[in-house]
């Protein structure tokens, strides 16, 4: 059997039915929460979180990626940076709302292309 959404082999026992669809647990709970960049109260905790403790961030390994490919190569797509670092667009996803609640980084629309960009002053 294989999730709706993304394809994968789903073992007999561990598919998961939601809004019609056959998913596997990754899929069903990024339905059920997904990821929401904008969300002040998110962005309060991390704030408070971290404060007085710069540097102190303990991102993951693909958060700290991000950031690198954000220094070196400027702003760029979803889609670009989810091919680069290898990893599924939901994913990627997860990364960028909680990089954006830590003011890591922004978005920024340009020639109608929808950019993630390293936090500035002007985001």
């Amino acid at each position: 059997m294989e999730c709706e959404k993304c394809g994968v082999k789903i073992a007999e026992g561990e598919e998961i039915q939601r809004q019609g669809m056959i998913l596997c647990e990754d899929c069903a709970l990024d339905l059920l929460s997904p990821a929401k960049a904008c969300d002040p109260w998110a962005v309060f905790c991390a704030k408070s979180t971290l404060k007085g403790r710069p540097g102190k961030e303990n991102l993951n390994e693909i958060q700290q990626r991000i950031l690198t490919l954000l220094q070196t190569e400027g702003p760029l797509e979803r889609q670009a940076l989810s091919e680069l670092l290898q990893v599924k667009e939901q994913d990627l996803e997860r990364e960028l709302a909680t990089l954006r609640h830590m003011e890591k980084i922004c978005g920024e629309l340009k020639n109608g292309l929808r950019l993630v960009k390293l936090w500035e002053s002007s985001c």
